[in-house]
């Protein structure tokens, strides 16, 4: 019998290898495939005008049929996407340390860190890596690496895709209602900008969702707490599927 298909999906300015703390945990229960979202990682540079759409229809066509969508940040509302616009693809869906339906102030503070990095690309990074990690006791060279991720990024490209996460929420609540898969909303205590509070949000929104709130973590949590998510993810894909 083959074994179900898990689709994650990274976050803006990163790419695949940001789950590589997580894949090692899953390869014994699942196929596992971290594709990267266009304009990220091994992908060609997308133009500043790129949609959530071509996002998630750039990402299609790599996801089996009936997988399982785990999408982190910006990866989550891709994921969010296909389950309401490809809903064959989707036999449930997973939200990592997403937004959801901004208040005017959460919006307010995105806009302002989307003009940050249009001004100095560079100081913008550096804020995120502290807002990220600041005082979570992730090593040095796993902090390392993503900084080298979001360095490597094509700057027009990802302020194209930065864009898209700053604004695809309000795009997507008025038809969450719309995803009827079993869903997971996930994220850490400590994240200052995919809050608790979106997540429960994003949790009445969806008719079929579970929220699950990790203690002591910030908003690299399937980096800083890849156990403790890997667990939660597993308990949520056995009870809603009998996987």
């Amino acid at each position: 019998m083959s074994r179900p298909t898990l689709v994650l999906l990274h976050g803006v300015g990163l790419d695949h290898t940001m789950w590589e703390p997580v894949t090692a945990l899953l390869a014994d229960r699942f196929s596992v495939l971290t594709p990267d979202l266009p304009g990220h990682g091994t992908r060609p540079p997308v133009d500043g005008g790129v949609t959530l759409g071509d996002l998630a229809d750039g990402v299609a066509g790599d996801i089996p049929a009936g997988s399982h969508l785990v999408g982190f940040s910006l990866g989550a509302l891709v994921a969010q996407h296909l389950a309401l616009h490809r809903p064959e693809l989707a036999r449930t869906l997973t939200s990592v340390s997403s937004v959801c339906r901004r208040t005017p102030e959460e919006r307010t503070a995105v806009e302002a860190r989307l003009h940050a990095a249009e001004s100095d690309f560079t100081a913008s990074a550096e804020a995120s890596l502290r807002r990220w990690y600041a005082g979570t006791g992730v090593p040095a060279d796993l902090v390392g690496r993503t900084r080298s991720t979001l360095y490597a990024n094509d700057v027009g490209a990802f302020l194209g895709c930065y864009r898209v996460f700053a604004t695809a929420d309000a795009e997507l609540g008025p038809h969450l209602h719309e995803i009827t898969v079993p869903a997971l909303a996930v994220t850490g205590a400590d994240d200052p900008g995919s809050t608790p509070a979106m997540t429960h949000r994003l949790a009445s929104a969806l008719p079929s969702c579970r929220t699950v709130i990790l203690p002591g973590a910030r908003h690299m949590l399937p980096v800083e707490h890849p156990k403790a998510f890997t667990e939660a993810l597993t308990t949520f894909i056995g009870e809603s599927t009998h996987v």
